[in-house]
């Protein structure tokens, strides 16, 4: 039988190749809305980033998450962003 193929992924914050499992999502909602998707199934564009602060703190200084997601990002939403990935561990 053959390896069943584990989907990877790029974390926006330090560019490494992780499966997709691993990662925390960030869509921008149809409606404009930058969230964390835990299930990974809600509808948007989407990025991955590593469950850690340093990657999310990377991200954040290179603007990584802006531009994957095409769309600026507020500090209030950031703040928010960070909280639910803290939260999320």
């Amino acid at each position: 039988m053959a390896n069943k193929k584990i989907p990877l992924r790029r974390c926006v914050g330090c560019g490494e190749m992780f499966p997709k499992k691993e990662l925390i999502r960030v869509i921008k909602t149809p409606e404009d809305e930058i969230v964390v998707d835990m299930t990974s199934k809600k509808n948007g564009r989407g990025a991955y980033i590593c469950n850690n602060v340093e990657c999310f703190s990377k991200a954040k200084k290179n603007k990584g998450l802006e531009k994957t997601l095409k769309s600026a990002i507020s500090c209030e939403t950031y703040d928010s962003l960070e909280k639910e990935i803290r939260n999320a561990k």
